[in-house]
């Protein structure tokens, strides 16, 4: 088969190794594929330590914020992007809030009663865990501009198919995403780390007719109307089909990097990649953030606020703690009043 190379492109070997916490933009040229690889150490395992979830728990969140960094890291402004679930199951909400072009942070609620009471039966996949419900995933611009959400209804699936459903209905786009989490223990140190990986690949054809989808089905037809079909593209399938090969220690396996794992899934084709994108776990919160907030409450309300002679705050991202004695927060009026 004739790969199609453009020569003005350096070609060289893909690299051995992958550096941690980075994420790697691709094309595909000659099937009209563009794509993304993230490869998470320190990143997921300092956000999943700093909590002591549940494991399963851990996982889902994991798989969370691999998604949303896939997702976000395609934001070509300074903005951000949030994903959220509210669900009925055992774990009702996850929260992963990525800042372009290389900040995330993550939460998971739970009840932790069933959780375990889903462990204790083996029962611990991700549409028993999330439960029925909807995903949300919001562009926010910032504050001069509209933001922009799409929802996804939870049904008993899992991220991917999450994901899937929402780049159908809402974007339209053609999209294949792999996700994957796991533990590594290493030798020498302080026991299991977590690592995460994922995959997204799309098909953007310059020519706007190869886009073309079947209908959605509107779930109100009448009995007997035929379905406008339409054939999927060929480098669609083909594209489809290798990303649907990738298997989820590829994802984490530090010993297989990105650039590999690509040219194991494009090489007859052709595939050039960019720069890679560091990403941090970076949480939002500070004292002085804080201190504004609990300035927003009525007098009231902060002294209800206070117990042991102090007034306690717990970031739900990063588990930061921060403590204020009553008279460290006054409102902003009188801060004002102060002499200079």
């Amino acid at each position: 088969m004739m790969t199609n190379i453009d020569v003005s492109t350096p070609v060289r070997a893909p690299a051995l190794t992958s550096e941690d916490d980075t994420l790697l933009p691709f094309e595909v040229a000659a099937l009209d594929l563009r794509g993304r690889v993230v490869r998470l150490g320190p990143v997921v395992d300092e956000i999943l330590r700093r909590h002591n979830y549940p494991l399963p728990v851990a996982k889902l969140l994991g798989e969370a914020i691999v998604l949303t960094s896939l997702l976000g890291s395609s934001l070509k402004f300074e903005g951000r992007f949030l994903l959220q679930s509210q669900t009925d199951g055992p774990v009702k909400m996850l929260i992963v809030d990525f800042v372009s072009p290389d900040k995330v942070r993550a939460c998971a609620r739970f009840d932790r009663a069933l959780v375990d009471a889903a462990i204790a039966a083996g029962e611990t996949t991700q549409g028993v865990l999330l439960g029925r419900g909807h995903l949300a995933m919001t562009i926010d611009r910032g504050p001069d501009m509209n933001r922009y959400q799409g929802l996804v209804a939870l049904d008993g699936g899992t991220l991917e198919d999450a994901a899937h459903e929402y780049f159908l209905r809402s974007e339209q786009i053609p999209t294949r995403v792999r996700l994957a989490v796991a533990e590594e223990l290493r030798p020498g140190t302080d026991g299991h780390h977590w690592r995460a990986g994922g995959i997204l690949l799309q098909f953007l054809p310059k020519a706007p007719d190869r886009l073309r989808t079947s209908d959605l089905d509107p779930g109100d037809a009448p009995e007997g109307t035929e379905k406008h079909e339409v054939a999927e593209d060929d480098a669609w399938m083909e594209g489809r089909a290798l990303v649907e090969t990738v298997e989820a220690i590829e994802l984490i396996d530090p010993a297989v990097s990105s650039e590999a794992l690509l040219y194991r899934l494009f090489h007859e084709r052709g595939v050039k990649v960019f720069n890679e994108v560091p990403l941090l776990a970076q949480c939002s919160c500070s004292r002085d953030n804080v201190a504004g907030m609990l300035r927003t409450f009525s007098q009231d309300d902060r002294d209800h606020m206070v117990q042991d002679g102090k007034i306690q705050v717990t970031c739900e991202f990063c588990n930061t703690s921060y403590d204020f004695k009553p008279d460290d927060i006054k409102p902003e009026e009188q801060d004002a009043e102060q002499p200079n």
